[in-house]
């Protein structure tokens, strides 16, 4: 790997500068009047979670929940409880954790920088670096899992980067961070922005490339990649299952009887209605038994549910 020289490197600033300025897609938590709570909620949603399933749940948190006191001074259940659908669930409870921590720590604002951020309950590196650059025009570096395929193809020519973020990895992130601190926070976000819509895991839209006449993969041919990308598996899985639970108790207006989940009701002739309509999901997976102890205890664990007059209900 050889990096690029002090002249290489800016155009590629400026080219992919240009860029997103003119590609990037228009999402709410980049308008200019977005608040930092705003970009915090949406970087822990979009964890592991396409932009298409975010958005609507992110636009119901910003209204219930504009400021973290807000969401502070709710039961922890409420977070994920509107947390939907988005998966991971175990988010919610920290972004709820995080917005005490403010209310009590911050006068209930986000901090302003990597080293307070990273001090709340649940935010790693990539979290603290992206708010800090995104939300307070700090310079710091951003690597993500978009971030890290297009420096491998760019720079490294490789199909894919390692398995797991490496140390050599973050050295050339930090290499190829802009030393001017607005142009580091543009070119974090267009990097970013080019792994997500051009340079993607299985079909990358080369064509489209503002940066592939400089790119070390193409010009070494396209070589494979030395592993085969796993998706997660989904159907059968105790996480299908855990998933079934949580849909059920997000309907539930009081504590669900542990019996409901285990036993399916009697065939009554007509369609469930409320929250009889996620148990019937549940029970159509026809899940083993051990697989659904294993979902409920897990839940409980977790502090995502938790007993309440002999049944489970979302947290208080």
């Amino acid at each position: 790997m050889t990096l690029p020289d002090s002249g290489q490197l800016a155009g590629l600033h400026q080219a992919l500068d240009q860029w997103f300025a003119e590609t990037a897609r228009d999402l709410p938590w980049r308008e200019p009047d977005c608040s930092p709570w705003g970009i915090l909620v949406s970087e822990v949603m979009l964890q592991q979670t396409p932009v298409v399933r975010v958005l609507p749940v992110w636009l119901d948190w910003m209204e219930r929940w504009p400021t973290p006191a807000h969401l502070a001074d709710e039961p922890s259940g409420a977070a994920v409880r509107h947390w939907g659908r988005l998966g991971y669930p175990r988010r919610a409870l920290r972004l709820h954790a995080a917005a005490v921590a403010m209310r009590e720590q911050h006068d209930g604002q986000v901090p302003d920088n990597y080293t307070e951020l990273l001090e709340l309950p649940g935010v790693g590196n990539y979290t603290a670096a992206a708010v800090a650059a995104f939300a307070f025009g700090r310079r710091e570096t951003v690597v993500d899992t978009n971030i890290r395929r297009v420096h491998a193809r760019l720079i490294s020519g490789t199909a894919l980067p390692a398995t797991a973020l490496t140390a050599g990895e973050m050295r050339l992130a930090d290499a190829l961070l802009p030393g001017d601190r607005e142009l580091s926070v543009r070119w974090n976000a267009s990097v970013m922005e080019l792994g997500a819509m051009v340079c993607t895991a299985r079909s990358p839209k080369c064509s489209d490339c503002p940066v592939r006449s400089s790119c070390a993969w193409l010009v070494a041919g396209e070589p494979p990649p030395s592993y085969t990308p796993k998706g997660q598996s989904w159907h059968g899985t105790d996480r299908q299952v855990r998933g079934a639970v949580m849909a059920v108790l997000r309907e539930a207006a009081t504590p669900v009887p542990r019996v409901m989940f285990e036993q399916a009701p009697a065939d009554l002739g007509f369609a469930p209605s409320g929250v009889g309509v996620p148990l019937a999901a549940l029970h159509r997976l026809n899940s083993a038994p051990e697989q659904l102890e294993r979902a409920l205890e897990g839940l409980l664990m977790d502090g995502l549910a938790e007993m309440h007059d002999g049944g489970l209900r979302l947290p208080a």
